[in-house]
Order: structure tokens, then sequence, then C-alpha cells
């Protein structure tokens, strides 16, 4: 799951970081505004930590921009301004949530994971695919009730490409979900091919059907 951090407090950015890191989320931040949006005119996240008061500019009109470029990635205002006016004009904008500073970041991460599941899971824990089953709370994959010992980084492919699925993922967007703007320094997609070949490896070991598809000249895609 890749996050976005809009917070210009550098202390309070990195704590916020370091924890959701330790929770396995992949973390990107955006000091300012004009960073803010490049990114999310760039990348898609599963959900944006976006602070109203920013430097060079208004947190809301980044929500803004994400509803009129009809974007579905989750939001939680995180501000200073514990104020019933903000509240209401972020949720007026489709903010998922809001919690006011100081909080607690166990606090802020299972919010986190509440937005996530609704956004991509219905509200649920668990997707199931005949015979695979991801806990997306435990973290864990299954097949035929049999645990399947995946790395993080082939977890977080099979949950991206089980949310997408049936859609054809590209080369460059799936190199964007597993490392965010570290991307472009990859001069090859290697690491995706050796990412992509341990995970079918692993689950048609376990018994299960190969629904991971290369679709030639454009990517791959989960058939189901």
């Amino acid at each position: 799951m890749k996050i976005l951090v809009v917070e210009d407090e550098a202390a309070l950015s990195k704590s916020i970081v370091t924890y959701l890191k330790q929770e396995n989320y992949l973390c990107e931040v955006a000091p300012n505004f004009n960073t803010a949006l490049e990114k999310v005119d760039s990348y898609d996240y599963d959900c944006i930590l976006l602070d109203i008061s920013l430097p060079d500019g208004n947190g809301l009109n980044v929500l803004k921009t994400l509803k009129e470029d009809n974007k579905t990635d989750g939001v939680i205002i995180i501000s200073a301004k514990d104020s019933i006016d903000d509240k209401i004009a972020g949720l007026q904008l489709g903010a998922d949530d809001y919690i006011p500073k100081p909080f607690h970041l166990s606090e802020l991460s299972a919010r986190i994971a509440a937005v996530i599941r609704r956004r991509r899971f219905n509200g649920g824990n668990v997707l199931a695919f005949h015979e695979i089953t991801i806990d997306t709370v435990a973290k864990t994959v299954t097949v035929h009730q049999q645990t399947v010992d995946l790395t993080r980084k082939e977890y977080d492919l099979l949950l991206y490409f089980a949310i997408n699925k049936n859609r054809v993922l590209s080369k460059t967007a799936i190199a964007e979900h597993l490392s965010g703007e570290n991307a472009d320094v990859y001069d090859n997609y290697d690491f995706i091919y050796a990412h992509i070949k341990n995970l079918k490896k692993k689950l048609g070991a376990a018994g299960s059907t190969d629904y991971l598809k290369s679709v030639y000249g454009m990517g791959y895609k989960f058939e189901y």
C-alpha cells in the first residue's frame, strides 16, 4: 500500500513515515503544496495524508484537484486547525476522514487501514480468488488454506494485481507501485521480472492456477 504524506512540519513528517514504514507501507513525502500537486498528478496512492495549512497553498485545493481529475485515492485530512468549518469543507470535497493534530500514530495507522478497506476492499479485510486468499490485516496469503511464504514485495505485487484484476498494468505502473518515486532510477525492469517470476513460482508450487498473465508489449494482468 502506497501512502503520500503532505506535511510541511519536517519532524512530524519523519515520525509518520518512520512509523508507517514499520507497518509495511511504502511512503512518499510532499513538504509543500506544489510538490503535492506534482505527485498526485504523476502517481496514484492508496491513501493521502493531507495537511490543510501548507506554506505555499491550501491543502484543500489538492483535494479539489483529485476530485476534478476523478482520482480514487483515499484522503485523510491532518491539520492543527480543529475547526468544524475546515472539517466540513474537507468532507464535502470528498475527504474520507479528518484527524486533528496532535494525534497518536497508532490511531492514524488504524484510520489509514479503515480508509483503504473501504476504498479498495469494500469494507472487508480479505480478498478471495478461488483457491487464493489474501488477508490484508495479517498481510498473509494462503492457497488451498495453506500459507504461502512471500516477501514484502511479492505480497505487495500480488495485492496490487488482485485489486486491479482483469486490468492490464504497464511495467511502468508496476515499478511506480513497488518503488514509488524511486522507480526512475532503474535502467530497466529486471527487478519487476524477478519479483513476478518468484511470485508465480511460489503460488504455482502451492497448487494455485496461474492467473498472472503477460500481455505482449503492454504489461501484465491478473486474469480472474
